[in-house]
């Protein structure tokens, strides 16, 4: 099992929040999502996963969300 945290600009609500929560559920193995929310700033989100995830579906997945954008990834 791995832990990744994002760093994501653009969210400012817990609707926003709400949206890349379902988004990065939908993403096989995904568990335990936590978003740290910033307003307006950059927010953390840490999420655990079974399996590998490339960088291309994670971002994917935030952008299904809305106009958020990844600013990083780090996989532990």
């Amino acid at each position: 099992m791995s832990q990744t945290t994002l760093e994501i600009s653009g969210m400012t609500c817990g609707h926003c929040a709400q949206h890349v929560t379902d988004e990065l559920s939908a993403l096989a193995g995904v568990s335990n999502i936590n978003v740290d929310l910033h307003a307006g700033q950059t927010s953390i989100v840490t999420f655990d996963s079974n399996s590998p995830l490339s960088d291309e579906d994670i971002r994917e997945a935030v952008s299904e969300a809305g106009d958020y954008t990844v600013e990083s990834i780090n996989v532990k």
